[in-house]
């Protein structure tokens, strides 16, 4: 329904926050406006760590990956670690092509080159190499759960947008105060889009979410809920893992939708309205889904 208005929607707030992911399982960027594409929002994962066989490595590996900080400028990336100079990657350039694999997908790519190899390596303490997805690969999500829509990615997990709202994050809050835990902040569940002003998951129950750019209405279709490994037990801050996220989701998450896998997040196709600005304080809305 390309027409449905707010006053039609089940639910309705606002994008509360927004956050790209420019280097996957590297820190976010917070931002207050970005480019939504077919791919997901501009630069979101469209660099990747790799070993020397072109595999791809994230913090379940290597937890120390979170305490590098991107910063998005106008011609470059600019990278930060502790106790390392930062890295200057420009945005527009890259080096030899090469082949690298994401889970089970072989995708073409472009090395970045000595200097940035040097610098992951010499950080993570093992060799290591920076590539940038090449925008002429077509890597689609899972037909199977976008209903047979051709949905691209770059480097993401599986989709282009992660959806989760302040509602879902609160609720999880909760249940870690009751326990005796310290709150956790939305960046442990690398979204892009976090929603405000909805009832927590109610994410997970709509058919088709609104957003009210200024050229018309943009539509994420959420098709598959996230499921969830060790990284949300990663302090973003620290790199150190502990083990009460998980365990708090395991209490309260599995769903049946993924095999009673713990799921925190929806995972979102671009169905209309790519090519849009997205920003903070946008309004969204939507109806619930009926299966």
């Amino acid at each position: 329904m390309a027409d449905l208005t707010p006053e039609q929607g089940d639910v309705q707030g606002v994008i509360a926050r927004l956050f790209v992911h420019p280097v996957k399982s590297c820190a976010a960027v917070e931002v207050q406006e970005a480019w939504l594409l077919d791919t997901g929002l501009e630069l979101d994962r469209a660099w990747m760590v790799v070993d020397p066989e072109g595999a791809f490595v994230t913090q379940r590996e290597l937890p120390r990956m979170a305490l590098i900080r991107p910063q998005l400028k106008t011609y470059e990336m600019v990278l930060r670690a502790p106790g390392m100079l930062a890295l200057h990657v420009a945005i527009d350039e890259v080096e030899a092509p090469v082949s690298v694999q994401v889970w089970d997908d072989q995708v073409k790519a472009f090395d970045m080159g000595a200097v940035a190899a040097q610098w992951f390596t010499d950080f993570l303490g093992r060799p290591l190499r920076l590539v940038r997805f090449d925008p002429e690969q077509q890597r689609l999500s899972s037909l199977k759960w976008t209903g047979g829509v051709a949905a691209p990615n770059q480097f993401s997990d599986g989709f282009p947008v992660l959806l989760s709202s302040e509602a879902s994050v609160a609720d999880l809050n909760e249940r870690l105060a009751a326990a005796g835990h310290a709150p956790v902040g939305v960046e442990r569940f690398r979204a892009n889009v976090v929603l405000g002003g909805f009832e927590a998951f109610d994410e997970e129950r709509l058919e088709d979410l609104y957003i009210g750019t200024e050229d018309g209405p943009s539509v994420l279709r959420p098709v598959k809920p996230c499921a969830r490994c060790p990284i949300p037990d990663i302090d973003p801050q620290s790199a150190q893992s502990s083990p009460e996220v998980g365990d708090t989701l395991r209490g309260f998450r599995s769903d049946d939708r993924v095999g009673g896998a713990i799921t925190f997040g929806m995972n979102a196709i671009v169905t209309e309205g790519a090519e849009r600005i997205v920003r903070v304080g946008q309004p969204v809305w939507g109806r619930y889904r009926f299966d």
